[in-house]
């Protein structure tokens, strides 16, 4: 897993990254300003950004906006000192998969960063019950006309998805192994035109899917 680190304090940053590497990630680079890690994520194509969000020249909003719109796009763990619902859902909106608190020990940042190289939306606790209250506000919108058809074992995974169990709770419950589960989110995904776990969970709790 090829990891970038994006934070304006180096101290803070060169441990982040001598943390990382000591776990067994390969980190590609460490920049401190917004638009140098857009440029530098554009050569080494990290697969998985670690983003504070308090940037000198750049929002890390805006940063994790710009690397959602990469092909392929890595995915993004926001890591900051703010835990403010603002600041948790505009990173949300901008594509982040995950949002941790720099209060976090070392042990709870590297399972982060684990589970969101796996697919997971991780979110420090607390967070995520913010994050699918929002979610649940914005579910009273009209539901698009056409909706994809899913497998009854896609919706099934979905379904659990919603209630925020992670890939390897689900793989245990429907007694499958963890890459199947990834297959069948991954399948999901692309019908319905998603580009990560957060946005799926979106989308099954506009269905409904986190009460069934």
């Amino acid at each position: 897993m090829r990891v970038m680190v994006v934070d304006d304090h180096p101290m803070w940053r060169d441990g982040v990254a001598r943390d990382l590497a000591e776990a067994g990630y390969e980190v590609v680079a460490t920049v401190g300003e917004g638009r140098q890690a857009l440029r530098v994520a554009a050569a080494v194509r990290p697969e998985l950004v670690v983003l504070d969000l308090r940037l000198p020249d750049l929002a890390g909003v805006e940063v994790a906006r710009g690397l959602a719109a990469t092909q392929p796009p890595p995915r993004v763990l926001v890591l900051s000192a703010s835990g403010e619902q603002e600041d948790v859902l505009e990173a949300v909106k901008a594509g982040a998969s995950g949002y941790l608190l720099k209060s976090a020990s070392k042990e709870e940042f590297l399972d982060a960063v684990r589970r969101t190289a796996e697919g997971d939306a991780v979110f420090t606790p607390g967070l995520a019950g913010l994050v699918l209250g929002e979610y649940r506000r914005l579910a009273a919108r009209p539901a698009p006309e056409a909706t994809p058809r899913l497998t009854d074992r896609e919706t099934e995974v979905l379904r659990l998805v919603a209630k925020g169990l992670s890939y390897r709770q689900i793989a245990e419950r429907l007694v499958l192994s963890h890459r199947t589960v990834q297959n069948h989110v991954q399948n999901t995904l692309n019908k319905l035109q998603l580009h990560n776990r957060v946005e799926l969970v979106r989308y099954a709790i506009e269905q409904g899917l986190d009460e069934s």
